[in-house]
């Protein structure tokens, strides 16, 4: 087995002869404007938690996205729709942190981490949404989660 080696001035491929890769190229794909503009797709969830209004959790979700995690009632799965029973149950969540992460991106769909502490029910979430891109607009089309304790 031979290993890659990277250089700063030449990428070698561990092909025969250790030859310098003739079609490589260090391009960037994806511009950070992307990457924010896939991170605030998030932006009406966080707010809307934060804020107890489901009419704002609403702006970041296409209408049939999913939901599905683990709660310490149990697993759950449906429609992002029942956040609509959580935020009338628990109301807003005034102290919350929240710290996001742009996991993976490609042009029109991103993996984006979501840590939440203090939410309205006392609970700390780690949330993974699958966002995507559609007519120049990001949003949630999936969300898997974890609450802890």
């Amino acid at each position: 087995m031979k290993l890659i080696q990277f250089k700063m001035e030449h990428a070698h491929c561990a092909n025969e002869g250790n030859a310098p890769m003739a079609n490589s190229q260090n391009l960037k794909t994806i511009s950070t404007a992307d990457h924010e503009a896939a991170k605030a797709a998030l932006d009406g969830y966080i707010e809307g938690l934060e804020t107890g209004s489901f009419t704002r959790i609403a702006d970041s979700f296409w209408e049939n996205a999913t939901m599905t995690g683990v709660t310490p009632a149990g697993f759950v799965e449906g429609s992002w729709r029942e956040l609509e029973g959580y935020v009338e149950q628990f109301g807003a969540a005034p102290e919350q942190i929240s710290h996001v992460d742009v996991v993976s991106i490609t042009p029109t769909s991103a993996l984006i981490r979501i840590d939440i502490e203090n939410l309205a029910d006392g609970t700390d979430c780690t949330d993974f949404h699958t966002v995507v891109k559609k007519d120049g607009a990001w949003k949630v089309i999936a969300k898997v989660f974890h609450v802890h304790g």
